[in-house]
């Protein structure tokens, strides 16, 4: 794998983004290794749990805007399987059946929040800055959208999504979308002291379960409907623009 790295310790399966030039963004490749990855590890039944983190000082900083450029010489259709592949890799990070416990730094942008939302413990570091940024870029958070809202209210998160505001790491706790604040830098052993006690077979189950109670009936249509959304902005003239100046100001700053 080019954009990933993967190695197994105290039978925790440790997934680390690793694009730190780039803060982690995606881009199609590293969108592909996440789905593959995630759709292999759900045959590995000696992994007592995933844990997710960013290689560097950033998470991730969501799509790569190179990457989401180039969607201007895309169709429509071409951008509805894009955008059908983004929706797939959440998906398959949804469907593993082991806890997946996310640890986060500096920076979760964007399609990171999905990732996020779909850990299902979170560390964060005191200091990291979150954003659902797609506002600014004349698109909108229409394939995370779904899998936030299977964790955090809308009332709480509809506002954030809409202004595109920056939050922090307090109000991302109040929201529901992490679960422990850290300082300093993140040890390891606190994730194996917490859960390596744990029945692996039981917290499967539970997660299971709980998932079982998620509107699967829905996801089908909301699937349809966040990728008809991004491809519709993807290749309108407001994005394009917007993504233009917002790569340009990056290159600068780079």
């Amino acid at each position: 794998m080019n954009y990933l790295k993967k190695e197994i310790k105290n039978n925790f399966c440790i997934i680390t983004l690793n694009r730190p030039e780039f803060k982690n963004a995606f881009n199609a490749e590293m969108i592909f290794e996440i789905t593959e990855t995630f759709k292999l590890l759900n045959q590995d039944l000696n992994i007592k749990a995933v844990i997710l983190k960013g290689e560097g000082t950033v998470f991730c900083a969501g799509a790569d805007l190179n990457w989401m450029k180039s969607m201007v010489q895309f169709s429509y259709e071409e951008n509805l399987a894009d955008s059908e592949k983004l929706w797939n890799m959440f998906e398959s990070v949804q469907c593993c059946i082991h806890p997946i416990i996310g640890i986060a730094q500096g920076a979760v942008f964007g399609g990171a929040l999905g990732l996020l939302a779909l850990c299902d413990y979170v560390y964060i570091h005191e200091k990291t800055k979150l954003c659902f940024s797609e506002v600014k870029l004349g698109l909108a958070p229409a394939v995370i959208s779904k899998f936030i809202l299977n964790k955090c209210s809308d009332n709480l998160v509809r506002p954030l999504m809409i202004s595109g505001e920056l939050f922090g790491s307090a109000q991302a706790l109040n929201l529901g979308l992490v679960h422990q604040i850290y300082s300093d830098n993140f040890d390891l052993d606190i994730i194996f002291n917490q859960f390596s006690s744990n029945g692996t077979d039981a917290m499967r189950a539970t997660k299971k379960l709980l998932n079982s109670f998620l509107n699967k009936e829905s996801d089908l249509i909301a699937k349809k409907l966040a990728i008809e959304t991004i491809s519709q902005l993807r290749i309108s003239s407001e994005a394009q623009a917007k993504l233009q100046a917002k790569l340009q100001k990056f290159l600068i700053e780079k």
